[in-house]
């Protein structure tokens, strides 16, 4: 089944790149591109994308807002942030407003699709080369809030092995091939230890993590 994707950047050039990316991975189509956020509701809701590859940054709109709007309006959407962005505030405030993934846009082909293809599976995707700014921002809200830690998370040690990867931007598939896990494992796993935490977005696993000291910066 072939999954339906928008693109969303003031910069014509970025959005000819990705699209000449997202041509070469079988299963992608692009269906519209906008170049700012102004109608992008309005091209949504009549497209019903699976996928939107929002930009934060635009000249006549802000993307923050229109993911806001968008994790409102359409919440079968999944939303992949594509910026330059790499500070830490920038990337906790758009995953706290509802992205699904956050990717760099010097990200190559291989892991733009990973990056899709988490999004379609129903996970999140955090690109490594950031996870360990997002693990230091959550580190100092952390601290900052003085947040209790939680008691008997009841994880086991698997679980806890692969809540390691995940916080660090692995995808399913990279953490079931280091560890010898099938795909499924990997999946069943994951659905278990949100369920337990009660935590379903990459920027709240991260912030337990720190919290519970289960990672620290030197991981």
């Amino acid at each position: 089944m072939i999954c339906n994707l928008l693109l969303v950047d003031d910069h014509a050039l970025i959005r000819a790149g990705v699209r000449a990316l997202v041509s070469d991975i079988p299963g992608y189509q692009v269906i519209g591109e906008a170049a700012d956020g102004e109608h992008l509701l309005e091209m949504t809701q009549e497209l019903k994308p699976d996928i939107i590859l929002l930009d934060i940054s635009m000249k006549d709109s802000n993307g923050l807002d229109a993911l806001e709007r968008l994790h409102k309006a359409l919440p079968d959407s999944k939303v992949l942030i594509l910026s330059m962005h790499t500070e830490p505030q920038m990337i906790m405030r758009a995953l706290e407003a509802g992205a699904h993934g956050y990717l760099l846009k010097d990200a190559t082909g291989t892991e733009i699709e990973q990056a899709l293809e988490a999004l379609r599976n129903d996970e999140r995707y955090l690109s490594p080369a950031i996870a360990h700014t997002v693990i230091n921002q959550a580190l100092v809200s952390a601290q900052s809030n003085k947040v209790e830690p939680v008691e008997n998370h009841n994880l086991t040690a698997r679980q806890l092995e692969i809540l390691r990867l995940i916080v660090r931007g692995k995808s399913t598939r990279e953490i079931a091939n280091g560890l010898n896990l099938s795909v499924k494992t990997v999946e069943t796993h994951r659905s278990q230890i949100m369920k337990r935490l009660q935590i379903y977005d990459v920027a709240g696993l991260v912030l337990f993590c720190v919290r519970e000291q289960i990672i620290s910066l030197d991981d």
